[in-house]
């Protein structure tokens, strides 16, 4: 098969198969409000029936996951193909340039809500489907398709989805696309993400605050116990005193350690990503530090009087959030315990609220899968992928390494710029069909 036929039958439907995305676009699907939930679930399914898929509703405790499958005795491989068919509100509605759920083609990129995240990403995988079949024929791999609507809730569901239906689910690879192309352009190939744990602080003076002349020295400012506290979970060179936060720390192979060495790496761009024009981290230190090491970081710090002018109070509580992004093998209950345990160490007042959690995942570069998609991911966009030992964020891919026990890659198919979760969301129509034929000479691929 050679992957210009592919190419010249997706170019050749594409109005067709941007109508298709459109439909999908159009429905609303807000898993937070649970808006258009059941009607969405009810069209993908009827989108995989129609490419010929075994598909089904598997209900959860949440929203449905869709489910799809394609089988051949005969085949020796099987792909689970993981995406999510629910979006972000749309909120601020008024700083969109067209409405947010009505997909609209300017400067050659498709806006609207769902458009990078994950709707147009998860469409490249089923009218791949139909490209493969309509070109070439029968398909030379199984293929699994599993869309739950519950990603941008923290997948509340999907353990146990994944816990009861083992053996539905069992394959060779699960291969998801989500999240943005690198930054310098080029294709990636992710092989983990950083897991999470996010907690609150809440400490407690007098029951109502107080004048800070008339009560100064008098009542104590909560505000103070908590900048003592988070003054003894860091030293001057950023490391992280919680004792046994880094044990469980897995030392990055030689491979890993070489591959980052190797990834694009501009200092003034990512500068300017970020808006601090001190940064000046060597490649070597950007890439350990986002990737292979965990953190510990202040996501909000609220006490006392934050108005216009002056108040002079001694405010009577205060409260910090807190997310530390972890790695492999790190454990979240684990993590808090020894957090947990620092904190009342230091300041037994203190009260620690857990608000959420999600483990750390890691395929190796070594697999010899890995190389099989690097290739296909070549070949498809005719320019070596970016290959990347993990992301700086979180996505629940331990669900596949850990609790499935099969080896997991996320090959993004949106542009960098896709404003996923913001206003004016967006997709390029030519990232849209070049993943598309991205999938398609991964199943080739496989198939050998």
């Amino acid at each position: 098969m050679s992957l210009d036929q592919i190419r010249e039958h997706v170019e050749k439907n594409k109005e067709q198969y941007l109508e298709t995305l459109f439909t999908l676009l159009r429905q609303k699907s807000i898993s937070t409000q649970n808006i258009g939930m059941e009607e969405t679930s009810a069209m993908l399914l009827n989108i995989l029936e129609e490419i010929g898929m075994d598909s089904r509703l598997i209900e959860t405790q949440g929203h449905p996951v869709v489910y799809g499958e394609l089988m051949n005795e005969a085949n020796d491989f099987t792909l689970l193909i993981y995406g999510h068919y629910d979006v972000q509100p749309a909120d601020p509605v008024e700083e969109w340039n067209s409405p947010p759920f009505e997909p609209t083609i300017r400067d050659g990129k498709i806006f609207c809500r769902g458009a990078g995240d994950n709707k147009g990403q998860l469409m490249a995988q089923i009218l791949a489907l139909k490209t493969y079949q309509e070109v070439i024929g029968d398909l030379p791999i199984n293929i699994k398709f599993v869309f739950e609507g519950e990603e941008e809730v923290g997948s509340p569901n999907l353990v146990n989805f994944v816990s009861e239906n083992r053996d539905l689910l069992k394959a060779d690879l699960v291969y998801t696309s989500d999240g943005p192309m690198h930054e310098s352009g080029a294709p990636f190939v992710l092989l983990g993400v950083r897991g999470m744990l996010y907690v609150e602080l809440n400490a407690k003076g007098a029951d109502w605050d107080n004048h800070s002349g008339n009560k100064g020295n008098i009542a104590p400012n909560p505000a103070w116990q908590l900048v003592e506290l988070l003054g003894t979970m860091k030293d001057d060179a950023g490391n992280i005193l919680i004792e046994g936060f880094y044990d469980d720390v897995k030392k990055p192979t030689a491979n890993e350690e070489e591959l980052i060495t190797t990834l694009p790496y501009d200092a003034k761009q990512v500068a300017d990503q970020i808006g601090y024009k001190g940064f000046n981290m060597t490649r070597e230190e950007y890439y350990r530090k986002l990737t292979l090491e965990p953190t510990l970081n202040i996501a909000g710090f609220h006490s006392g009087y934050g108005g216009e002018g002056s108040k002079t109070i001694i405010p009577s509580t205060a409260m910090v959030k807190m997310d530390m992004r972890l790695v492999v093998d790190q454990d979240p209950d684990d993590i808090f315990e020894k957090f947990t345990k620092h904190v009342h160490k230091h300041a037994p007042g203190i009260e620690v609220v857990r608000h959420g959690s999600m483990k750390p995942s890691r395929t190796s570069p070594d697999m010899k899968v890995v190389q099989v998609v690097k290739e296909a991911v070549k070949e498809a966009y005719e320019e070596n992928p970016v290959l990347q030992p993990s992301l700086g964020g979180s996505l629940p891919d331990y669900v596949w390494t850990q609790i499935l026990g099969v080896p997991s890659v996320i090959v993004p198919y949106a542009n960098s710029d896709e404003a996923n979760h913001s206003p004016n969301e967006n997709l390029d129509v030519d990232k849209f069909l070049k993943g598309i034929v991205c999938t398609c000479s991964g199943i080739r691929s496989f198939g050998k």
